[in-house]
């Protein structure tokens, strides 16, 4: 049987609830017709453990913090209900906000709420910095139910009057503690400023530091929690640190790409002019690259 997302039961302690919440099917989970045949289209018969655990109490409009690693099917554990409700209700404005931290999530989330939503009516767009505003602002005028986007580009429109979020009624705050990570908390909370008091909020996490737990308590509260599994790295990643000096960090990475067994990496630096350098380098050894 084909899952959302794969994912093995989680241990210490959480296997019988896995269990038991995996005999569930979507039918089970009085979702729209509509949905039901996008998920049985798309081979999904049977909920992951984020979102059996997760569906039912976002269906019935409660604020929820859901706990899992990446991988896990959380995405659709939030469009899921995002549509269901956007499938009740009257259109008008933007109803629904995701708010992600990469342009790179945010178009993974948009693609899912696309093919699970065919057929329901319901417009969506991916707003997001590094390309231009004219082709998002032509999309926002035409009218969109949901809007899926990244903190900066958000607060641009929104400064520009191309958004309005006066209609909201389901925020997602995806990937929190990454964005966090990433510094965008100043800007979530002026975000959350120009939305509705009276909404429902879902926010998904790895892991939940203390100023996230600030914010739950603040812009989610009563919020139900759930939590799949251990918060700890993916059990089918092996993972290494290497504590170097700056001025070695360039020699070991190359000396790991000649021993690298695989056919693809990918290397993160902290800026363009790092990622151009290291490329001439890297290519100047025999590799295929780009950055």
């Amino acid at each position: 049987v084909k899952t959302a997302a794969s994912a093995a039961p989680p241990s210490s302690g959480y296997t019988d609830r896995w269990l038991q919440r995996n005999l569930l099917n979507f039918s089970e989970l009085a979702l729209h017709p509509t949905l039901l045949a996008n998920l049985r289209d798309q081979g999904f018969e049977r909920p992951t453990p984020i979102q059996a655990e997760s569906i039912p109490p976002a269906l019935a409009g409660k604020n929820l913090v859901g706990l899992a690693q990446t991988g896990t099917g959380k995405t659709a554990a939030f469009v899921l209900p995002i549509l269901q409700r956007l499938s009740a209700g009257r259109p008008g404005g933007v109803r629904a906000l995701i708010v992600t931290p990469t342009r790179e999530l945010a178009e993974q989330v948009n693609a899912t709420v696309v093919s699970l939503g065919r057929g329901m009516g319901l417009r969506s767009a991916v707003i997001y910095g590094g390309v231009g505003m004219i082709p998002q602002e032509r999309a926002l005028r035409a009218g969109v139910d949901i809007v899926v986007a990244c903190p900066g580009r958000l607060l641009d429109h929104m400064g520009r009057g191309t958004v309005r979020l006066d209609r909201v009624e389901i925020l997602v705050l995806d990937e929190a503690d990454r964005m966090f990570d990433m510094g965008f908390l100043p800007a979530i909370r002026r975000i959350l400023q120009a939305l509705p008091a009276k909404r429902q909020t879902m926010l998904f996490s790895a892991t939940l530091a203390p100023e996230l737990r600030e914010l739950v308590a603040s812009a989610a509260p009563e919020a139900v929690t759930v939590q799949i599994g251990q918060v700890r790295p993916a059990h089918t990643i092996a993972h290494a640190l290497y504590p170097v000096p700056n001025h070695h960090k360039t020699g070991l990475l190359l000396e790991l790409l000649r021993h690298a067994n695989t056919g693809s990496v990918l290397i993160f630096t902290r800026t363009k002019h790092r990622a151009n350098r290291l490329l001439q380098l890297i290519v100047r050894e025999g590799h295929s690259a780009a950055a």
